[in-house]
């Protein structure tokens, strides 16, 4: 019915978005041609992601909901919620 919200679950922080925190996630993701963006303040699930400068990619369907888009920040991937650019989850 709802999201899963909650602090830490394994090295994921915040919401799960489908299968987007699997290993398998993870390889794919460091595969893909996507730069670090470096962003000066914390980074935090809620975080809202400047329009310029990060690179952001649609979720595959096969990790998750076509709703969100990933990208990387400080060496991090992050979900975020393409028309927002709001972090709902950050995987370490």
């Amino acid at each position: 019915m709802g999201a899963a919200v909650g602090g830490v679950v394994g090295a994921t922080t915040g919401v799960i978005v489908g299968d987007a925190a699997t290993p398998k996630f993870r390889t794919y993701v460091t595969e893909q041609p996507v730069p670090s963006y470096t962003y000066a303040e914390p980074l935090a699930v809620g975080t809202v992601l400047p329009a310029d400068g990060a690179v952001y990619r649609r979720l595959p369907a096969q990790y998750g909901s076509g709703e969100y888009e990933y990208t990387v920040v400080n060496k991090k991937t992050v979900v975020v919620e393409p028309k927002t650019r709001k972090v709902v989850q950050i995987i370490n």
